[in-house]
């Protein structure tokens, strides 16, 4: 029997939804290929739109694209479930305190074409942040914040007309402060040490590499991730990474990231807290991230509202009480020794091409 018109289309959405599921797998830095990480949640509401329309396919080619379409629908439950509340939790909440360990910060992604100026400011007079990282910050954004950011002791600014801009801001004691360059991408990279006012230590990496787009694959994108997941496996002070990672919280870049350098995500076991794009419902992906080392404890995250970016802002309370965060947080998954080769290998050539070693 010859296929319908019906048929035809349900066998090539069961072949696309297949390909772009089965195309994460390989191990490639190509924007086409690593682009696929982002959607899983609208590919698993393809997969089960397909799935419905695959039980009017004739036998036996019905079986196969059900078959094909379950494995996808549980593949990509399997990738997405951490991010529920079905799954147990990395970081309990702990409560609120006065005591000093406690610092609030503000992570946001302004869009640099984005003209509400003042809702940002207005989310920061409101939220008063202890620390603040805004990316995509051109002149504009520069002098619509400058007000805002005379209330910070410490000022650090990067400010570029090519959407990587960076501003960080504390008033915190600050030990150390860098804004550097990993990569020949020309996107900054924060790097800071920071004491709480009840004289904790801890550092903070602020990330924002370029996303996979035509024309832009993900080697240098992924070799500022691992830079700053060595970052945090060198030392024993806890680290705090933040920032528009162009990367899903569940992608295998991601979770190499968690795994080399210790941290625990806030987002697991809680929700998507999806991010991007801020624009879009149909289309968001959790790629503003908060990663920290175990000896963080988080006393609130969420994301904040509108601001006329297509990201929505991040927030987190952190508490660098060691007490707390040992009875909070789950310890982090130990590195396989082979993949630990593999990370060696790879922070000694990037090392080298950037000339110098911040772990140092």
């Amino acid at each position: 029997m010859l296929a319908t018109a019906y048929d035809v289309i349900v066998y090539l959405l069961t072949a696309a939804v297949a390909v772009v599921s089965i195309l994460p797998f390989i191990r490639s830095y190509r924007w086409w290929v690593r682009a696929c990480d982002f959607p899983r949640v609208q590919i698993l509401v393809a997969a089960i739109a397909v799935l419905v329309a695959a039980w009017f396919l004739p036998t036996p080619w019905r079986w196969v694209a059900m078959v094909i379409l379950l494995l996808c629908i549980g593949y990509q439950s399997f990738r997405i479930l951490p991010f529920t509340r079905l799954y147990p939790s990395e970081m309990k909440i702990v409560p609120r305190s006065e005591e000093g360990s406690q610092v609030t910060i503000v992570s946001s992604n302004v869009e640099m074409t984005n003209d509400r100026h003042g809702d940002v400011v207005r989310l920061i007079e409101d939220e008063d942040p202890d620390v603040l990282f805004l990316m995509e910050t051109d002149e504009h954004w520069q002098k619509a914040v400058e007000s805002s950011l005379s209330r910070y002791e410490t000022v650090l600014q990067e400010i570029r007309d090519n959407y990587y801009g960076m501003i960080f801001a504390t008033r915190l004691k600050v030990v150390r402060h860098d804004i550097v360059y990993l990569t020949p991408g020309d996107t900054p990279t924060l790097f800071a040490e920071l004491e709480t006012r009840a004289g904790q230590r801890f550092r903070l990496v602020g990330l924002h590499p370029r996303p996979p787009v035509p024309g832009e694959n993900t080697a240098d994108r992924d070799a500022e991730m691992i830079y700053a997941a060595r970052f945090a496996a060198k030392t024993e002070t806890p680290v705090i990474a933040m920032g528009d990672f162009n990367d899903a919280a569940w992608s295998h870049t991601s979770r190499h990231f968690k795994r080399v350098g210790g941290y625990l995500d806030p987002r697991v076991g809680r929700g998507m807290y999806a991010s991007f794009d801020a624009n879009s419902r149909l289309l968001r992906a959790p790629i503003d991230q908060f990663y920290a080392t175990p000896k963080v404890a988080v006393a609130e995250f969420r994301r904040g509202p509108n601001i006329g970016s297509d990201h929505f802002p991040m927030m987190i309370r952190v508490d660098l009480d060691p007490e707390r965060a040992k009875a909070a947080n789950r310890h982090a998954k130990a590195l396989p020794e082979a993949t630990e080769e593999d990370v060696e290998r790879i922070f000694a050539q990037y090392r080298e091409r950037i000339g110098h070693d911040l772990l140092d």
